[in-house]
């Protein structure tokens, strides 16, 4: 096919246009979230005796920082003959028996608790909950991932929503607590920050479903049972059950001034393992349920939102086929000239590129308002990072298509604040090495290409626009090489690879 081919212009047009959907819906997550931002919920009433609850800890092994969450369930605000403590433990390592420690020391401190322990992972996190869930006492039950360290009032802000009937979930909102320990821990952080302040905030507000974040929430039992309990099928249980609770006429709550802090990994190959699992668990239960919500009596408007939602993904398909398109529309005649050409351009590149400015402006103004603008230099790196992402992530998309059947992996994590610690590196934990880092190296060399003969064309504002291409792919290849070296110098890595914030 020859390369001027109009074809390859109007293919480029329509990649574009379907990601401009994309970005308009951002847009659309703004404008709800800025309407509803005052409209606050509040519980029905308070609880004149406050409910039994159990807490509720899957783990697997996860010996860096299950001591920690531990600690922070023993220093909750609730009262001790009120609350229930599972440790349930999926583990193969020494984290069985420090859970086990754990339990004990809980018990000595006067606490309700026991550890539930599997040798069998069927179903992954699903199924430890699905089998400990009968043995829970209380009728809520607060669910924390091992890395989470809740607040000490976490309950006592929580709990007293359930006094309306109706309401099925509590989700509290995530907060960092190494937000500022590199930069690929500062980027994550904003991602995060733009899903759970903004479109949980505006998704729950305008009455929209949203879903269960699969950790610092709080579940009526019941309301687990009635949607027809953990299923795990897809690598995203939270997000399944959601949605067919919420169907089954369940109210959820999200609470964004209720923040419970969590770590974020620290390393590319922990945050690749951790969105591979994101994204193709999403499309998993897109698949399961859309249809459903689709010819379900919902409002029009939920509607589109789930499906705005549960599509969203399909997006990094769609980034790939720009990468392949955009060379060739490069050497391509323009179909459309003078006005139009701007016209159209300009539109595509307002709702692809400006909307997701605007969207993590806003969330980091709404979270940081005296400190916000010291973000923006992050967010061309948060675009960049995106990019090279689309090589790990279009491949979740396309094995969750194809039915391809995968493990639930864990995301590594260290025990690591904000301050710098070099051991992590030495733990036996790892995330999974693959082949994509060397996709990601071949894709950030030919797009370097790309930009150098844009640039040598005189053709600047290509070369500019493209410059997140290049940057975004070698950064989340090399980030994964380097760990793949069998050894570095570890002062040398230390300094390249930690960024410490300017702000405390």
């Amino acid at each position: 096919m020859d390369i001027t081919s109009p074809l390859w212009y109007i293919c480029y047009l329509l990649v574009l246009i379907g990601m401009s959907g994309y970005g308009f819906h951002r847009l659309t997550i703004i404008y709800l979230y800025l309407k509803h931002r005052s409209d606050k919920p509040q519980p029905k009433e308070l609880f004149q005796e406050l409910p039994l609850i159990t807490v509720q800890l899957p783990v697997f092994n996860e010996m860096h920082v299950v001591d920690r969450l531990l600690d922070s369930v023993a220093a909750l605000d609730y009262p001790k003959d009120k609350l229930q403590i599972q440790i349930i433990d999926d583990s193969t390592d020494e984290t069985t028996a420090i859970c086990e420690a754990g339990a004990a020391r809980l018990r000595g401190l006067g606490f309700d608790a026991e550890m539930i322990h599997r040798d069998d992972r069927t179903g992954y996190k699903a199924g430890a909950l699905e089998n400990a869930t009968p043995f829970a006492k209380g009728a809520y039950l607060f669910i924390l991932d091992a890395d989470f360290v809740p607040n000490s009032d976490v309950l006592l802000k929580t709990i007293h929503y359930f006094t309306d009937e109706k309401v099925g979930l509590i989700q509290t909102r995530w907060g960092h607590l190494n937000r500022t320990y590199n930069v690929l821990t500062r980027v994550q952080a904003m991602f995060l920050d733009g899903h759970l302040e903004l479109e949980q905030t505006a998704r729950n507000r305008s009455g929209r479903f949203f879903t269960f974040n699969g950790t610092a929430g709080m579940w009526r039992k019941s309301c687990i049972v009635d949607a027809g309990g953990w299923e795990h099928d897809t690598l995203t249980e939270d997000m399944d059950l959601s949605y067919r609770a919420q169907l089954k006429g369940w109210r959820f709550v999200f609470l964004n001034d209720v923040e419970t802090p969590a770590e974020l990994p620290v390393d590319m190959d922990g945050f690749k393992s951790q969105q591979h699992r994101w994204t193709k668990g999403s499309i998993q239960v897109c698949k399961k349920v859309l249809p459903t919500i689709l010819r379900s009596k919902v409002s029009l408007a939920i509607k589109l939102e789930a499906f705005a939602h549960l599509t969203s993904n399909f997006a990094y398909l769609a980034l790939i086929c720009l990468c392949f398109l955009i060379y060739p529309r490069l050497h391509s005649p323009e179909a459309l000239k003078g006005i139009h050409y701007y016209l159209l351009n300009g539109s595509i590149f307002f709702f692809t590129t400006v909307s997701i400015f605007a969207f993590y402006l806003t969330s980091q103004k709404a979270l940081r308002p005296g400190t916000w603008w010291k973000e923006i230099p992050y967010i061309p790196l948060l675009l960049a990072l995106g990019i090279g992402m689309s090589v790990n992530n279009a491949k979740a998309v396309i094995e969750a298509i194809f039915n391809h059947q995968s493990a639930f992996v864990r995301t590594p994590k260290y025990g690591i604040d904000q301050k710098p610690r070099a051991d992590w590196k030495k733990s036996s934990y790892k995330a999974i090495k693959t082949l994509t880092p060397v996709i990601e190296f071949l894709f950030g060399c030919f797009f370097l290409f790309v930009v150098i003969e844009a640039a040598i064309d005189k053709k600047f504002s290509s070369a500019i626009l493209l410059l997140p291409f290049p940057i975004g792919f070698f950064y989340t290849s090399l980030s994964s090489l380097a760990r793949m070296l069998p050894s570095r110098p570890v002062k040398a890595a230390e300094e390249a690879a930690t960024v410490n914030s300017l702000d405390p």
